[in-house]
């Protein structure tokens, strides 16, 4: 029995929650596309397999909760939030945490994850990315 669009969507969030980038990859598409907010688009399904575990080593708590689904054939868009930790020296810290509104849309073939699209403000990640780069006296620290 073939998944639908739904499905295989909810998948690949699921496997996001769980910080599992070999299942993510497992779900994506060989010409797999992700377009991040700024709408600069990564291309193939090894770059984004690597990109997933380098965003897992910077925010390992990362993830998804879905409020509300839509779909029309193969398109599943999906709304709700996205959270997580900036890790500083392997550490997770209360005051690296974020939490944004997110929407996020896929486009699915063949069982796999063609296009994974996110609408996202940014700004409040890189906040505390930015201010935990910064020294005590809020100069950059040299890493």
């Amino acid at each position: 029995m073939k998944a639908n669009s739904v499905a295989v969507a909810r998948a690949f969030v699921e496997a996001i929650n769980r910080q599992d980038a070999d299942e993510i990859a497992s779900l994506m598409a060989e010409d797999h596309v992700f377009i991040d907010s700024d709408g600069a688009a990564y291309r193939g399904k090894e770059q984004m397999h690597a990109g997933w575990k380098q965003y897992f080593t910077m925010f390992p708590d990362y993830s998804i909760t879905v409020e509300e689904t839509y779909s029309r054939g193969p398109v599943v868009v999906m709304v709700g939030r996205a959270e997580g930790t900036y890790a500083v020296d392997g550490k997770l810290l209360d005051e690296n945490h974020w939490r944004v509104p997110a929407v996020w849309r896929a486009v699915v073939r063949n069982q796999t994850v063609l296009e994974w699209r996110v609408y996202v403000n940014v700004e409040p990640i890189l906040k505390v990315m930015s201010q935990r780069r910064q020294g005590p006296a809020g100069e950059r620290a040299t890493r």
